[in-house]
Parts: C-alpha cells; structure tokens; sequence
C-alpha cells in the first residue's frame, strides 16, 4: 500500500519502494487493462504533485441505490422473509396491492433485487461494476 496525498494506491513491487529510483509499470493486456491502466495514470499523477482524480468509474447514484437495495433484499430472504414481504420493507406497504401480487411489476422488481444481490456476492460483483461494452 503506497498512500500519497490521502489516497491510498495498491502497488506490487518485488522490493520496498526507494524514494529517487525510477520504476516501470507493467499492465497485462486482459479484461482488466483499462482499471489498471486508469489505476497506473492515477498513480502517477500522485507521484507527480498532481491531483489523482476521482476513482475509476465511480458509481453513480442510480446505481449505489440499487447495489444497496439488492443487498438488502437478500439479506431479508436469507433472513426468511418472503418476495412479498422483501417487497412491501423496500418499497412500501402502500405501493404493494391486495390482490394481484404476483403480476404485479414490484414483485418482478423484487425478485430481480434479490438475483442482483445474490450476483454480488457469488464474486459478480466485478461484472457487475464494469460498463457494458458493445457485443457483451
């Protein structure tokens, strides 16, 4: 961990870094590049005084929402708690009809949540950060 300017940076180097030496990055050309290239502009904009930036791809607040949302739906089945019930704790009693609950939009919405939340934490949750690229 290399903090500079109260931002820490994840660095892997074979040796303790020396203040003065000259050091190369080495990014692999995978699915990864484009996080680690932005990750190594970063971190030389830091080294050089100048600001590092926001991080890659901050989330924006549409999807914060629904991270947290699908995080809490499951969190409520793993309690237990049916579709229905997930349903009227994140979007309102009030909103959930009497009848007709399994037609109903919020009931799809729900289950959606819960699949999302369920992706997050099987490891997806990389997938799930990344934008969608033409033909994925």
């Amino acid at each position: 961990m290399l903090r500079i300017a109260a931002v820490n940076h994840r660095v892997w180097s074979k040796s303790p870094p020396t203040v003065g030496a000259r050091y190369v990055a080495v990014l692999q050309f995978d699915r990864d590049f484009e996080e680690r290239a932005f990750a190594a502009r970063r971190l030389w904009c830091a080294m050089n005084g100048r600001s590092a930036g926001p991080a890659f791809r901050e989330l924006s607040k549409q999807r914060h929402k629904r991270f947290s949302e699908a995080l809490r739906a499951l969190d409520a089945q793993a309690a237990g708690n049916t579709y229905r019930a997930i349903g009227e704790a994140l979007f309102g009693r009030n909103r959930i009809p009497d009848s007709a609950w399994k037609t109903h939009d919020l009931r799809s919405r729900t289950i959606r949540l819960v699949q999302s939340g369920l992706a997050l934490v099987r490891g997806g949750y990389r997938q799930l950060l990344r934008t969608r690229r033409r033909g994925e």
